[in-house]
């Protein structure tokens, strides 16, 4: 059996070569984004947003959750895939974040199906189960603050519909997950909703070693 393909600089340039289809609109957020202090650290690989946009056609979703806005490249990726009449809520705690977004949502043509929420995430999702939104998202995509991955995870089963996806970035965690010196609380959090989710029986799973690990949980019907 072959064994896991090294991910050089020169692999990764030629998956994007061959595989990422990008447009203006998205080379120009992408550039502004990379300006930005916390570029390194927050961003969302355009490989694995053109994914996040594959999932959506794939199960036909029509009501996304994204939890981490930033500069909203995720956002426009899922908002352009979504069926007919479909919506994004997008949360963050950052106005500021958004405000670098809309413009590129609005060429896009997909402002009106993006509704975004600012303030706390669990706060967030705890009023849209309040608001009788229980069960009825197709994917809930998390990538927000490392220590409240396991509340959001757990909110997300909640809001999902059976069958709905619950996808969540950064599961690999630069590789920290492996080095047993590795003791910061974002670490340590990320461990224990991998843990989590390998004993958890409402989902089926996966874990991809794809960008910085993206972790599918896909919500069991029965």
């Amino acid at each position: 059996m072959a064994a896991q393909v090294d991910a050089t600089p020169e692999l990764l340039a030629y998956v994007r070569e061959v595989s990422l289809r990008d447009d203006e609109i998205l080379a120009g957020l992408r550039g502004e984004t990379e300006r930005m202090p916390a570029y390194h650290a927050m961003v969302t690989m355009p490989e694995e947003a053109q994914f996040l946009a594959l999932l959506v056609r794939l199960i036909g979703a029509t009501s996304v959750l994204e939890v981490g806005t930033f500069t909203g490249y995720s956002t426009l990726c899922m908002a352009r895939a979504l069926a007919p009449g479909g919506k994004v809520v997008t949360c963050d705690v950052d106005r500021k974040w958004p405000s670098v977004a809309a413009g590129y949502w609005q060429r896009a043509g997909v402002a009106d199906r993006i509704d975004f929420r600012l303030g706390d995430a669990a706060e967030t999702m705890a009023a849209l189960v309040a608001d009788g939104l229980a069960g009825t998202f197709d994917l809930v995509f998390v990538d927000a603050d490392k220590a409240g991955y396991e509340r959001y995870y757990e909110h997300a089963l909640t809001l999902l519909r059976p069958g709905g996806l619950v996808v969540i970035d950064n599961t690999l965690y630069f590789g920290r997950v492996v080095d047993p010196d590795a003791r910061d609380p974002d670490t340590e959090a990320i461990r224990r909703l991998n843990a989590r989710l390998r004993d958890d029986d409402r989902v089926h799973l996966a874990l991809l070693t794809m960008a910085d690990g993206i972790t599918l949980a896909h919500k069991k019907t029965a």
